[in-house]
């Protein structure tokens, strides 16, 4: 059997204030920061230990990733990192606050928006000083491949060829990874992994922090998976996620 720790970033400041993030770089808000501790102490007790780390271009899940590999006493790991692993790009939704976009778009657009499976927000425009082209942490990656807005359908076939062409081959050679990512991207790789259709994984939300340990076969098929910690904090933080964009009425989307 292969094992490989799949984890989302801590709370970023975004995060706190509901906001669309996307690729947007913010930083951990000082909980996001206590729960990357907290994921490494986890890993740490269950004696976890890894020969590579992989983590996205943003700074939340850098920095998670960074505060895990202290707390299990290897903070000299290898890391490599890849735009392929970045959350899902909002387009023009980015920094919006969600309650505030259900209330002025109404419940059902904005639950397209976020949980559609193949229709994306509307897209940043390709001037904009934060379309992914004008930032040099991209500099090398195709201008056709940078997003200005994904649907987590798009989101899969980005990260897809990352895991098939990097990741798996790692894992099936007995190489113990972790991997800091975000909640979209991590939905794509579970999609794949577990083979679900397009409307099951729309129900799949990931808590922050929480590390995932994801089992597979020899020959790399999905066998399971289960959140690492406290069974009751796993299910608080996990009700959190599926219920960021509520409207002031209380409706959920």
């Amino acid at each position: 059997m292969k094992k490989v720790i799949i984890l989302r970033h801590g709370e970023s400041v975004w995060n706190k204030e509901n906001r669309f993030t996307g690729w947007m770089d913010v930083e951990l808000s000082p909980l996001g920061r206590e729960e990357a501790v907290r994921c490494g102490r986890v890993l740490k007790t269950e004696g976890f230990e890894f020969d590579l780390a992989f983590t996205s271009m943003l700074k939340r899940a850098i920095h998670t990733l960074d505060a895990v590999l202290s707390e299990v006493n290897t903070p000299w790991l290898p890391v490599e990192k890849s735009w392929r692993l970045n959350e899902r790009h909002y387009g023009s939704l980015t920094g919006l606050n969600k309650a505030e976009t259900a209330a002025k778009h109404g419940d059902e657009q904005v639950k397209i928006w976020r949980r559609s499976y193949a229709t994306p927000p509307p897209p940043l425009a390709k001037d904009s000083r934060e379309h992914p082209s004008r930032d040099r942490r991209y500099k090398d990656v195709p201008r056709e491949l940078l997003p200005d807005s994904e649907a987590l359908k798009q989101t899969v076939e980005r990260v897809l060829p990352y895991w098939n062409e990097r990741l798996a081959p790692l894992i099936k050679a007995d190489q113990r990874l972790v991997i800091a990512a975000h909640g979209n991207s991590i939905r794509a790789l579970l999609k794949h992994l577990e083979g679900l259709s397009e409307e099951a994984i729309l129900e799949v939300n990931i808590p922050t922090a929480v590390p995932l340990e994801v089992v597979l076969s020899d020959d790399m098929k999905f066998v399971s998976k289960r959140y690492l910690g406290d069974p009751d904090e796993i299910a608080k933080a996990t009700h959190a996620v599926a219920n960021q964009a509520k409207v002031q009425t209380g409706r959920a989307t």
